[in-house]
């Protein structure tokens, strides 16, 4: 009985071990089933961010039976299949993507059959490719993965290209250059004046008409007919307007009349409805303080040459210049609604002054040279020149560099820098020398120069862009012309000429100055240019071709009346200057004291130089004050701006219209204000000014828009350049 039942367990576990299957897949001739990866470890290498490399992984089977495995990772690496299998004695593959970032990774596959589980290392580089930008016309860079380099290489001729110039287009490359066709601005409008910007492409302005010497009438332009001559509409002042008398235009006509009850006797402004007559008196509501477009914080204090623009506007930017206490120096740009465009650290933390703007760059004097920064992106420095322009400095000696600054430099309308440089042969000693030269908008480098010539000091320049430039030196009283010519261009592509005939000198142009019959003697740093007419040194009134000197009456009678330097205005039509003056009502010879001092605002005609009108354009008759700025507005008004001390210390500002010698209203700025400086442009009044210890830009609405033409602010136009 006993070995019956160990017979029956016996034949049980051999049937149990028969049934056992030690392989995880059915086996051939009992052999079991298995399997190894050919590597420990998978390197994808570098990888580009954004991208994905595919490697493969080979298993290999270590028995005669086939074999499922799993394959199972974490990102950022991938398995296209997740289970693979690998055929008796044979191979198998397994697919992994690596989803690369810009950083070095690392990870696990993680293999799985049954019970036998292999891990393989991987690993993987993601790099952030440079921004490969060409440093010319016809190049191409890449960017190249091993060396994380970019490359360069020439495109073929014939491959089409954007030229660096609006101007052209349909560009193909050509020995390495892109050539393209000339673009065409004519839109064939006659009261347009179309141009073409290299950096704006197609611009048009509206022709510019003569402006009638008639107030009543206004120039205007037809399609079919061309400039012509137009009523202003009735009832617009042509002369002084009160309650009791008032000259306006009737059918094209000034007459004087009586105004009746209800007759306006002062416009609107943007702080106070227009004021109109009752019982012969001009009765006005109530103004209130004028409201900011925006407001914006500098994080410094704005610095500026003395007499130099402290902001400058063009295409719809505001540019300043700003000292921190401990963060060094800087340009801003803003919007014209306040927002910040970038700030530009200058590269030795020190102070610059603005001097000029244009699409080509903001111009600022740096220590001992000038630079320019772009007026977009973010601000990078473009060029800087050293002011070292003795003979002996070109010459390869060591030459002392000199000084240039606000009313020395002014634009072409290409952009290129006219400055007019002084220096002494031994530092900071007499005797002084000085040059005229052009530096080139895009790389500062000398185009043109004038020949050294004996004294210095403070000068005016001021550009008609389709003639010349004009210079004036106040010390000797020379009116000086220099002749405008394109650039000529050799066949190397470097210029030959530009505003004077060409030197062997390096490819610069000499430029040569033409001194004018009428000189100035004894006039102050000033130049005004409009419609054929120059305004010289606050004195006289001269024509182009330097004939005809009118001087200005600065007659005071009982007074003393100091011309200030700037602003000088000019009417657009050059029928009129406008010129301030400060005010001294002793008449014993003895000066007055800053708190007697008054400012006053003179209007002259330029055809015989006798005075229109004056005017007291501080905002108290009682307070001393300030006056900061001016710009002729539409209309025959004037914009100024300026301030009064109160009688606690502090300072008030006000902004005020004037025409015709009459002071039509004032809005007072919110707040007591320091300004540092202002500056008119389209509609607008951007001040930088402190209240509560705090440096802000502010921007606020004018009621009318400046003057386009002549000059309608200090350092002209809104783009700051010397343009007529």
């Amino acid at each position: 009985m006993f070995r019956a039942r160990a017979r029956w367990w016996l034949l049980l576990l051999l049937v149990l071990v028969g049934g056992c299957r030690c392989g995880d897949d059915p086996n051939v001739g009992g052999a079991s089933a298995s399997f190894r990866p050919q590597q420990e470890v998978v390197d994808f290498g570098r990888v580009l961010e954004g991208t994905q490399a595919r490697r493969s992984l080979t298993l290999v089977a270590t028995g005669r039976a086939s074999v499922t495995v799993d394959a199972v990772t974490d990102a950022p690496f991938f398995v296209v299949v997740s289970q693979i299998v690998v055929g008796g004695s044979g191979t198998g593959t397994v697919d992994i993507l690596f989803s690369a970032g810009n950083t070095p990774v690392e990870g696990e596959l993680v293999l799985t059959a049954g019970r036998t589980t292999t891990k393989v290392k991987l690993t993987g580089v993601g790099v952030r490719p440079l921004p490969c930008v060409p440093q010319g016309e016809c190049r191409d860079s890449r960017f190249d993965l091993e060396s994380g380099q970019c490359i360069e290489s020439p495109l073929d001729d014939g491959a089409s290209c954007i030229p660096s110039s609006r101007c052209q287009e349909n560009g193909r490359c050509q020995a390495g250059v892109c050539v393209g066709q000339p673009r065409t601005c004519d839109d064939d409008n006659p009261c347009t004046v179309d141009s073409c910007s290299p950096t704006q492409g197609c611009v048009t302005a509206n022709v510019a008409c003569p402006v009638p010497s008639n107030p009543c009438k206004v120039g205007v332009c037809d399609r079919n007919e061309g400039c012509k001559e137009a009523d202003v509409a009735d009832f617009s002042p042509c002369g002084a307007v009160s309650c009791k008398a008032a000259q306006v235009c009737f059918s094209g006509t000034c007459r004087s009349v009586t105004p009746p009850d209800g007759f306006v006797c002062a416009p609107a402004t943007p702080c106070q409805d227009e004021g109109t007559c009752s019982a012969g008196e001009c009765v006005r509501p109530d103004a209130g303080d004028l409201e900011p477009d925006f407001s914006a914080e500098l994080g410094g204090a704005p610095v500026a040459e003395d007499g130099g623009p402290v902001l400058l506007v063009d295409d719809g930017t505001v540019y300043v210049s700003v000292c921190g206490e401990d963060a060094g120096c800087w340009l801003a740009a803003y919007t014209e609604s306040g927002l910040l465009r970038y700030e530009s650290p200058y590269e030795d933390g020190g102070a610059r002054t603005l001097l000029a703007v244009s699409d080509e760059g903001v111009v600022v004097l740096a220590p001992e040279a000038l630079e320019a920064y772009a007026p977009r992106g973010v601000g990078e420095l473009r060029w800087r020149t050293s002011l070292a322009f003795a003979d002996a400095a070109l010459d390869g000696g060591d030459g002392v560099p000199g000084t240039t600054g606000a009313g020395r430099v002014a634009l072409t309308k290409e952009g290129d820098v006219l400055t007019y440089v002084t220096w002494s042969e031994d530092a900071g000693t007499e005797p002084l020398r000085s040059r005229l030269v052009l530096l080139s908008a895009d790389a500062g480098v000398p185009l043109a120069m004038g020949p050294e010539e004996d004294g210095g000091g403070a000068a005016r320049l001021a550009v008609d862009d389709t003639r010349g430039a004009y210079l004036y030196t106040p010390w000797d009283g020379r009116l000086a012309f220099t002749d405008q010519a394109p650039p000529e261009m050799s066949t190397d592509g470097g210029t030959l000429m530009a505003f004077g005939d060409a030197s062997g000198d390096g490819g610069i142009a000499s430029l040569s100055l033409e001194t004018l019959d009428a000189g100035v003697p004894g006039g102050a740093p000033s130049l005004a240019l409009a419609s054929g007419r120059l305004l010289v040194g606050t004195r006289a009134f001269l024509d182009t071709d330097g004939g005809v000197l009118t001087a200005l009456d600065w007659d005071a009678g009982t007074r003393t009346l100091s011309p200030l330097s700037e602003p000088v205005l000019m009417s657009p039509g050059g029928a009129a200057g406008h010129a301030f003056a400060l005010s001294c009502d002793h008449t014993d010879g003895t000066p007055c004291v800053d708190a007697e001092l008054r400012t006053v605002l003179r209007s002259f005609s330029s055809d015989d130089g006798h005075f229109f009108s004056e005017v007291d354009v501080l905002p108290s008759p009682v307070l001393p004050g300030v006056f900061h700025e001016a710009a002729l507005l539409e209309q025959n008004t004037m914009g100024v701006l300026a301030d009064a001390e109160l009688l606690n210390g502090q300072r008030q500002a006000w902004l005020e219209w004037i025409a015709f010698g009459n002071k039509l209203n004032q809005c007072s700025l919110p707040g007591r204000v320091e300004v540092a400086g202002a500056v008119f442009a389209g509609d607008l009044l951007y001040v930088a000014l402190r209240r509560d210890g705090v440096w802000w830009l502010e921007s606020y609405p004018v009621g009318g828009r400046a003057e386009s033409r002549g000059w309608p602010q200090r350092n002209a136009s809104p783009a700051g350049t010397r343009l007529e």
